[in-house]
């Protein structure tokens, strides 16, 4: 028997997020129409009082206040293991930073692997939490977000990284 996947919706100012954890942590945070990019069981359970979620939403709420800049919750995350390591190495991004692919990329050691790197990131269980949006091209565009391009580029203002002129 598999292990229960439960759920929880979150509203915020870049669209509803649908939170899922199972008993060891975040599983994912979906958004909209992003039915393929994960691979989750069919069936989730709707959970309003299941620790992880409750803890994920309201951190998701300090960030959306501008009152946390850092996640501290449980991750479930499944991947190969070079998928794992990238999207570890996100959470080395400092808040209002960005990095290219390619120093992300390096800070794994595999600065050749710029490619996969972007590909891991397209795969990443749990953005926001673990900040894909903070990577960012190498000649300074915004590119590829599971949220499109428009809410990575509210996240990178909210965040102070980029300016309003700044794409």
């Amino acid at each position: 028997m598999s292990t229960p996947h439960l759920f929880q919706n979150l509203s915020t100012p870049i669209g509803n997020l649908t939170l899922v954890a199972t008993q060891v942590g975040l599983r994912a945070v979906l958004w909209p129409d992003d039915d393929n990019r994960i691979s989750l069981p069919t069936e989730l359970t709707a959970s309003p009082t299941d620790p992880v979620l409750t803890k994920t939403a309201f951190q998701l709420q300090q960030y959306f206040a501008m009152e946390r800049t850092t996640f501290d919750i449980p991750l479930d995350l499944h991947g190969t293991d070079f998928q794992r390591a990238a999207w570890q190495a996100l959470a080395r991004i400092p808040y209002g930073n960005t990095w290219t692919y390619k120093q992300q990329a390096e800070h794994l050691g595999r600065p050749r692997a710029v490619r996969a790197i972007g590909a891991a990131n397209g795969k990443n269980p749990v953005s926001i939490v673990l900040p894909c949006h903070r990577v960012i091209g190498t000649n300074g565009s915004l590119t590829g977000f599971a949220g499109g391009l428009e809410a990575k580029k509210y996240l990178l203002l909210l965040e102070g990284a980029i300016t309003i002129d700044q794409d």
